[in-house]
């Protein structure tokens, strides 16, 4: 979805903030893959370790990075690999895996499930900024 939403738009427009204050939506690409890394992380923390802390980082500072002005291109390339590397370990798990649990500094403690809940739709909400913006600026 994300590969659709960016198709054919030219650096100009990568470099639009899909809303005022917001990020551009090269950056929204480049935090999806930052996001999702960490999240892919936080997933195999929690099945190999008892109650482990998640670590947060700060997702504004590192948009604002210096790789943060790259071509989308690696970035999409590296969130297919990501997501069907996700995707396998998830398929894989056994069904007590679901409850395990971590301690998240600002949502206190979170199982496996409810982070699936939350990244299953981390994806839609910043592929629905960019086509916003699209359907806005008729590109």
């Amino acid at each position: 979805a994300i590969r659709a939403a960016v198709a054919g738009l030219d650096d100009a427009q990568l470099d639009t903030r899909y809303r005022d204050g917001g990020w551009t939506v090269r950056q929204v690409v480049h935090h999806l893959v930052d996001s999702h890394a960490n999240a892919y992380l936080r997933f195999k923390w929690i099945v190999a370790e008892d109650h482990p802390v998640i670590k947060t980082y700060d997702q504004d500072a590192w948009a604002e990075m210096q790789d943060s002005m790259m071509p989308v291109g690696p970035s999409l390339e590296v969130l297919d690999g990501l997501h069907e590397r996700w995707a396998f370990f998830l398929s894989r798990l056994p069904e007590s895996a679901w409850s395990r649990s971590a301690t998240h500094p600002e949502r206190g403690d979170v199982t496996l499930d409810d982070l699936l809940a939350i990244y299953a739709d981390h994806g839609a909400k910043h592929v629905g900024q960019i086509t916003g913006l699209r359907e806005r600026r008729g590109w």
